[in-house]
């Protein structure tokens, strides 16, 4: 009985931090409060507070929550670097409120809490760093980060421009991550479309 208990109330706390997450990137992390967070749970400030003891706990649990399942994600053993650009996209699936509340939330917190969130982050560029470099051995110094940097800033992209994407265009684009990383723009083979390619402002 008691672990069905504490599956309750884990399950119960992360609704909670889904509801929060909304609520910050709806009215803003400085505008937000915890009476309206506690209102979009469905319950009592009260005992919102029984779980975290304000704002900036409530914060940081959400954005800790989410970089470090996003850094367990990028550090896995991928068969291949598509794999684990395919993997990304997947865990970006749905967090649309944790990924547009990072930048606020970041220059929000004390600097000690930023500095765990900035440690996953790290950890994550450190992961792409070492699949690139077995990839291209000689790629070194600020080449071996602008190319780790891009890869991020394609998968970024994606994320930003079709949220909508089910699985298979997800697994699609991250093949083509993979092809321009490794082979360049040549190496592109039989691109599927994006809803975003018909797009003039991309």
């Amino acid at each position: 009985m008691g672990r069905s208990v504490a599956r309750d109330h884990e399950a119960k706390r992360a609704a909670i931090l889904k509801s929060a997450a909304q609520v910050f990137a709806r009215d803003g992390i400085a505008g937000a409060s915890m009476a309206a967070v506690a209102a979009e749970a469905g319950m009592s400030k009260g005992v919102l507070y029984h779980y975290w003891d304000g704002k900036e706990a409530l914060l940081f649990e959400i954005l800790d929550t989410y970089l470090a399942a996003l850094r367990d994600v990028v550090c896995a053993d991928h068969e291949s670097l598509g794999a684990l650009c395919e993997e990304v996209l997947f865990a970006y699936h749905g967090m649309d409120a944790e990924h547009r509340i990072q930048a606020e939330g970041m220059g929000i917190l004390p600097p000690e809490r930023a500095e765990v969130l900035r440690g996953h982050q790290r950890a994550m560029v450190a992961a792409l760093a070492d699949r690139l470099r077995a990839i291209a051995p000689d790629l070194k110094g600020r080449s071996l980060r602008a190319a780790t940097m891009s890869v991020f800033g394609m998968l970024n992209w994606f994320y930003m421009w079709n949220p909508g994407a089910d699985r298979d265009a997800r697994r699609d684009y991250a093949a083509t991550v993979a092809q321009i990383t490794t082979g360049g723009v040549g190496a592109l083979r039989a691109p599927p479309t994006m809803p975003g390619d018909a797009n003039p402002a991309v």
